[in-house]
C-alpha cells in the first residue's frame, strides 16, 4: 500500500502512527472484546477514553482549571449560532451586540449567523484588499458595550492567519480556531471562548471542541434549545446525548502523540519549517503567485495560482500521478491550495516543491 500526500483542507490527513494504532485496536480495545465504535458512551471503558482525551488536551494547551472543555457535534458552523445564543445575554429586554473582525469567507459566515441573533458590529475588515491581509489592531473600531469580540484565527480559503492574539481588555475574546488550534502555542487564559472543528488538526470530522471560561456558561438566552445550551453540556460532562465517540477516541490518540513528540512548541517548529519551504519556493518563482501579505500568510493553508489558469487541470492531473492529492483551491476562489496541518510531513511538502519546480520547468 502506498499512502498519498493529502493536502486537503479538511477532512485532513491524520498521523499514520495514529491510524495504525486505531487499526490495531479496531476489533478489541485494550482487551475489552469490543471496538470503541460499539461502546456505550456511559460505560466505564469509554469514560476512560474521554477523560484521558480531555486531560491530554488540557496538558497540551495548559488550559486553566476555570475553563470547561466540551466535546460537541455540528462543526464550527453550529458554533456560529450556538456561541451567540450563549454569550449575547440572557434577557430578552436587552438588545445585545457583538464585535466581529471580517477576514474572509469563514468570518463572513459567522457574521451572517450572528446577525440573526443580535446586533453585529464589524470592527475591522480586510475586504478592501480582497481579504489578503489581517487588519492591524490599531485600525479596529471596537464597540463600548460588546458582549464579545470574535475573530477567525485562520481563513482556510484565503490563506490568511492571525500570528498574534488581539487585546480587547475585559471583553470576552472569542475565536474560531478550527484550522489553527494545536499548531502553535496558545495562552487560553486570554480568551473567553475557543471553538474548533476537529477535522484539521485534531481528528475526524464530526467532533467539535469548545473551550469556554466557566463564568460565561449558564447565560443562554431564553428559549435556547437544550442541545444548544453550553450549561447543559458542561453539567453533563459532554454526555447529555451520545457524543461522537469514535472521533473523541481518535482525537485522544492525536493528543497523546503530540505529547510524545514534543508538544505544541515542537509542532510549531515543524509547521514553520514546512511553511517556509513552500513559501520560499513560491516567492522565488515567476510562474506561481501568492497574494497574501507576507506577515499574515497562513502556515496551515497556502493558496497559490499558476501564471496561466488554463494549465490548472494539467497541473492537478500531474500532481495526482505523483501521489500529491487535494491541491485544488476552494471552488469560490479557484487556483491551488496546499494545507499543511500538523500531520502533513516535511517529506510531503518537499515532494510538492519538487513537483512545482518540475512543472514550472515544463510549462513555465
Amino acid at each position: 500500500m502506498t499512502r498519498v500526500f493529502n493536502f486537503s483542507a479538511g477532512p485532513a490527513t491524520l498521523p499514520e502512527e495514529v491510524l495504525r494504532q486505531a487499526a490495531g485496536e479496531m476489533l478489541d480495545w485494550h482487551g475489552s472484546g469490543q471496538s470503541v465504535m460499539e461502546m456505550s458512551h456511559r460505560g466505564e471503558e469509554f469514560i476512560e477514553i474521554a477523560d484521558a482525551a480531555e486531560a491530554d488536551l488540557r496538558t497540551l494547551l495548559a488550559i486553566p482549571d476555570n475553563y470547561k472543555v466540551l466535546f460537541l457535534q455540528g462543526g464550527a458552523s453550529l458554533q456560529f449560532e450556538m456561541m451567540p445564543m450563549n454569550l449575547m445575554g440572557d434577557t430578552a429586554e436587552v438588545a445585545p451586540t457583538a464585535d466581529y473582525i471580517h477576514t474572509g469567507d469563514w468570518a463572513k459566515k459567522a457574521i451572517k449567523a450572528a446577525r440573526g441573533l443580535g446586533g453585529v458590529h464589524i470592527a475591522a475588515s480586510g475586504e478592501d484588499r480582497s481579504f489578503t491581509y489581517i487588519p492591524p489592531q490599531r485600525t479596529w473600531r471596537l464597540s463600548n458595550d460588546a458582549a464579545y469580540v470574535h475573530y477567525t484565527a485562520n481563513e482556510t480559503i484565503g490563506g490568511v492567519e492571525f500570528g498574534w492574539v488581539p487585546d480587547v481588555g475585559d471583553v470576552p475574546l472569542v475565536s474560531d480556531m478550527s484550522s489553527q488550534i494545536l499548531s502553535r502555542p496558545l495562552d487560553v487564559s486570554r480568551f473567553g471562548l475557543i471553538y474548533a472543528g476537529a477535522q484539521k488538526n485534531i481528528g475526524p470530522a464530526g467532533l467539535t471542541i469548545v473551550i469556554v471560561r466557566e463564568d460565561l456558561v449558564g447565560h443562554a438566552r431564553p428559549g435556547t434549545p437544550s442541545m444548544l445550551d453550553y450549561a447543559i453540556h458542561a453539567n453533563s460532562g459532554s454526555m447529555y446525548n451520545t457524543p461522537p465517540t469514535y472521533a473523541i477516541y481518535i482525537a485522544g490518540l492525536v493528543f497523546r502523540r503530540l505529547l510524545k513528540t514534543g508538544g505544541i512548541a515542537a509542532a510549531e517548529q515543524r509547521n514553520k519549517a514546512k511553511a517556509a519551504l513552500l513559501y520560499d519556493y513560491l516567492d522565488g518563482s515567476d510562474f506561481y503567485t501568492n497574494p497574501v501579505e507576507p506577515a499574515d500568510r497562513s502556515r496551515m493553508n497556502v493558496s497559490f495560482r499558476l501564471a496561466d489558469p488554463a494549465l490548472d487541470a494539467e497541473f492537478l492531473a500531474g500532481a495526482t500521478k505523483r501521489d500529491l492529492v487535494q491541491l485544488k483551491g476552494h471552488r469560490s476562489v479557484g487556483g491551488m491550495r496546499a494545507s499543511l496541518y500538523n500531520a502533513m510531513t516535511l517529506e510531503g511538502v518537499q515532494a510538492l516543491v519538487d513537483y512545482l519546480a518540475e512543472f514550472e520547468a515544463m510549462r513555465g
